[in-house]
């Protein structure tokens, strides 16, 4: 049976993240919200967004940090993590930075260690074959 995961990235990174959700073997998880519905969260207040995430975390038992270039600078990227910890769930990180976005357009990767310990491994999406891969990734950190 698979696991539950959220998946954590900053939202300018949207479409990099679906890429890494919508490959074969992370289908149906948690930890994703469109634009309209994120936009509509914002003008609630930080409350809100908080609680949505805190819904979105309960139950999942990893956290994949999607990691672009303004990920390390994500206030909400450090409460999901913070969070994530909280709960005790395994931690890991995915630079998506290369996977083109809708434009078909890459970015740089910030420092991932910025927000992201030693303690958690980090893979690269094309370098680790992420798409063959990802699932092993979830389970290992599941264990670790």
């Amino acid at each position: 049976m698979p696991r539950k995961v959220f998946f954590s990235f900053e939202y300018s990174d949207v479409s990099r993240a679906m890429v890494v959700r919508n490959s074969c073997v992370t289908k149906d998880k948690a930890g994703f919200i469109d634009k309209a519905e994120f936009e509509k969260l914002e003008r609630q207040g930080d409350d809100a967004i908080k609680r949505w995430i805190n819904n979105q975390i309960y139950g999942t038992s990893v956290t994949v940090v999607l990691i672009g270039e303004k990920t390390c600078t994500s206030r909400w990227v450090r409460y999901e993590i913070e969070k994530s910890i909280e709960r005790g769930n395994g931690i890991l990180g995915i630079d998506i930075s290369q996977i083109d976005d809708l434009q078909g357009k890459t970015t740089s990767s910030c420092n991932y260690r910025t927000i992201l310990s030693n303690h958690y491994d980090f893979y690269l999406w094309f370098n680790d074959n992420g798409y063959e891969n990802i699932e092993k990734w979830i389970e290992k950190a599941a264990r670790d």
